[in-house]
């Protein structure tokens, strides 16, 4: 009884930990009683495999060498498990199909929408991989909590699965310590753990996260560093057989067009009413600027619309460039310059280098008049701004209004009497919703 407490709390503490944890099996949909009469059974020899014998394999074609997992050994827990094949989309495959492969182990449910989420993008990695000549197989170990839902998840996938088997797959669960799903294993020494998301290495990487290791994903990251601080346009906009962005009227206009100018890289969704309300600033500030400072200044639309649609229709009210939206460049941007959330603007000098990644505020706040958009140039509109509200009263009376007004800023607002947008300085009462422009005040004799 003791062992079977301490195996129940144990199953308790690993299941706080989520993408989507254990928890979500409820006593009503998933038993663990045979998982915890299997547990006791098998504690003594579980403890004694608990570590996985690795040796040295290079990577046939490959410039790197990784530890890999002895293949044979999953091959072993399967035949001591009583596993006598896998499935595919064909039927059913020897396990020792496996045999010479980098595999992989993948944990998800068809009842989890982040592991349906996930799904297409282990799927054109595996592919990717496949048409570069990498012996990779991944076999699917279900969350399900029945054949139907187990078949249903499984018809997306071309790769292997462990045959349905409640029981089975959840010693095999805890056997690979799966407190999460989705969850992504390489069976091979130096893998990024779930702990550290491989499943959000995959998502921002694709293919090139092979081979999963925790030296690859560094290499990643230092070369994002570096396009994010001194890639050329060329190179930052551009991809493997493109030099061109589009325009509204689909129009290819090459790179090298927008080389020497300031670029805005625009983030947005034509779904987002931020966004919309955004774009109309931009676009205010952006037509000023053409007419006031010619070519040096370009905006390129980095679409997160949800189809291509979307984008067309987003691009079409826009009078500046777009990366194409099947490119996977729109992606890697969004990664490279770490964007959470939309509307966001990076803005880049004409010398390649990040001049801000708040463009939003200071276009919001300052318009075209931020222009060339340094620390320097908003350092001036501040102070000028100070100085602005330094030479008006603190409050006044106006005719039109019968309470005492007092100055305030404000980002924006309407004027009550002019009925006009401002922004900045104007003459607010505490009282009601009223405010003034300064220019609008009619002082009371």
């Amino acid at each position: 009884m003791m062992i079977i407490k301490t195996i129940c709390m144990g199953f308790r503490e690993r299941v706080r930990l989520a993408r989507i944890p254990l928890s979500k099996f409820s006593s009503d949909s998933y038993d663990i009683r045979p998982t915890i009469r299997a547990k006791v059974q098998d504690l003594k020899k579980a403890t004694q495999k608990r570590r996985q014998l690795l040796y040295r394999a290079p990577m046939a074609g490959l410039n790197f060498e990784v530890t890999y997992t002895d293949n044979h050994d999953i091959l072993k827990i399967f035949e001591a498990e009583g596993v006598e094949f896998l499935l595919s989309s064909e039927g059913k495959v020897p396990a020792s199909e496996c045999n010479g492969k980098v595999i992989c182990l993948f944990f998800s449910a068809n009842w989890c929408r982040p592991c349906r989420a996930f799904t297409p993008h282990l799927l054109e990695l595996y592919e990717t991989l496949r048409k570069r000549g990498i012996s990779l197989e991944i076999i699917f170990i279900s969350f399900d909590r029945d054949g139907d839902g187990f078949k249903e998840h499984f018809k997306s996938m071309p790769w292997l699965a462990v045959p349905f088997d409640v029981n089975l797959h959840r010693r095999l669960i805890d056997r690979y310590r799966v407190d999460r799903i989705p969850s992504f294993i390489p069976l091979c020494s130096d893998a990024i753990t779930i702990e550290e998301d491989l499943i959000g290495c995959i998502e921002d990487y694709g293919a090139d996260a092979f081979p999963f290791t925790r030296k690859r994903h560094e290499e990643l990251k230092a070369m994002d560093k570096r396009k994010s601080e001194e890639a050329s346009f060329e190179e930052l906009l551009g991809h493997v057989g493109r030099n061109f962005l589009i325009s509204g009227d689909d129009r290819k206009v090459p790179i090298s067009e927008v080389a020497g100018k300031t670029i805005g890289l625009y983030f947005c969704a034509y779904w987002s009413p931020p966004c919309c309300a955004f774009t109309v600033q931009l676009t205010d500030a952006y037509n000023n600027l053409k007419a006031a400072k010619g070519e040096c200044f370009e905006i390129v639309l980095i679409s997160t619309d949800r189809d291509l649609d979307e984008f067309n229709v987003n691009r079409s009210s826009m009078p500046w460039l777009a990366v194409p939206y099947e490119d996977r460049t729109r992606h890697d941007l969004r990664r490279i310059f770490n964007i959470k959330g939309i509307p966001a603007l990076v803005l880049i000098g004409p010398d390649g280098k990040v001049v801000s990644v708040n463009g939003k505020f200071m276009i919001s706040s300052y318009g075209a008049e931020a222009f060339p958009f340094t620390e320097s140039r908003i350092r001036d509109l501040e102070a000028a701004l100070r100085k602005e509200g330094e030479a008006l009263p603190q409050q006044v009376e106006d005719v039109k209004h019968e309470h005492v007004l007092k100055l305030d800023m404000a980002k924006a607002y309407v004027c009550d009497s002019c009925r006009k947008q401002g922004k900045f300085w104007t003459f607010s009462c505490d009282v009601c919703d009223y405010d003034l422009h300064p220019s609008c005040l009619e002082k009371a004799n």
